[in-house]
C-alpha cells in the first residue's frame, strides 16, 4: 500500500520536531519543508537537517526567501535588537506574514505531492503572542485552501493540522520525548550562535527551559558562554 503523505513545516526547533515526530506516528510518509528566509538565527537551517535525517523524512526541501527586503522584525533585520526581556503586546521577533509565505509555499507542494495534509507547529498556549499562531488563524487558512487550489476544487479536501495548538510546552516536550525525538539536534534560540549554542536569554530560549522544567525532563541546550 501506498502510505499517505504529508508536508510538515520544519524549522529545526522544538515545536517543528515534535509535530514531525507525530505525523511519523500517524503513518504518515513525511516530507519536510524549511525556508532559509534571512533569519538571524541560521543554525535552525542546519538543525532541520539533523532532525530530518534522524526521523527519516522521505524528502527534506529548503526553500530560500528573502524576506530581509521587507524587514519589521528582529529577525529579519540587523538593526532591531532581539528582545531579553518580556515585552507587552506582538513582541519584534514577529515576522510579517511568516506563517501565510510559508504555508503557501507548503500548499503548493503538497498539490505537487498529492499529499492532503500539512503539518506545523504553532501554539497558542506557551507562545510568544504571534497573530499567525492562533487557532481562528489555522482554521481561516484552511479554509482559504481548499477555495484557492485545484485538490480543494476537485474534492480533495486539504487539512492544515496543527497538532501541538492546545498543548503547554512542558506537554510537547513530554510527548516529543516519549516519541523518542531527540531534542539535542533542535534549535530554538533566536540569536542562537552558527554553532547553534543558545543564547538563554530571548523568549524563545526561555519557553524552551520553562518547558523541559515544568515537564521534569533535562534540557539538552548548549548555551553559549
Amino acid at each position: 500500500m501506498t502510505a499517505k503523505k504529508a508536508v510538515i513545516l520544519l524549522s529545526g526547533g522544538l515545536d517543528s520536531a515534535t509535530v514531525l515526530a507525530m505525523a511519523n506516528a500517524e503513518g504518515y510518509e513525511c516530507y519536510a519543508l524549511g525556508f532559509d528566509y534571512g533569519q538571524r538565527h541560521e543554525a535552525e537551517l542546519l538543525a532541520a537537517e539533523r532532525v530530518a535525517k534522524a526521523q527519516g523524512a522521505r524528502e527534506h526541501k529548503v526553500v530560500k526567501l528573502d524576506l530581509r527586503a521587507i524587514g519589521g522584525s528582529a529577525l529579519t533585520d540587523d538593526s532591531i535588537e532581539v528582545p531579553e526581556e518580556e515585552t507587552a503586546g506582538i513582541p519584534v521577533t514577529y515576522v510579517p506574514a511568516r506563517n501565510t509565505v510559508f504555508l503557501s509555499i507548503a500548499l503548493g507542494w503538497a498539490e505537487v505531492l498529492g499529499a492532503q495534509d500539512i503539518f506545523v507547529g504553532v501554539n497558542a498556549v506557551d507562545y510568544s503572542g504571534y497573530p499567525d499562531c492562533r487557532p481562528e488563524y489555522i482554521d481561516a487558512y484552511e479554509k482559504m485552501a481548499n477555495l484557492a487550489t485545484r485538490a480543494g476544487v476537485e474534492g480533495h479536501k486539504l487539512s492544515i493540522r496543527a497538532p501541538l495548538m492546545q498543548m503547554s510546552k512542558a506537554d510537547i516536550v513530554r510527548e516529543g520525548t516519549r516519541l523518542g525525538v531527540d531534542y539535542s539536534l533542535t534549535v530554538s534560540c533566536y540569536q542562537a550562535r552558527p554553532d547553534g549554542a543558545a543564547c538563554g536569554r530571548c523568549d524563545s530560549c526561555r519557553l524552551r527551559a520553562a518547558g523541559f522544567a515544568d515537564a521534569g525532563l533535562e534540557d539538552p541546550t548548549v548555551y553559549a558562554q
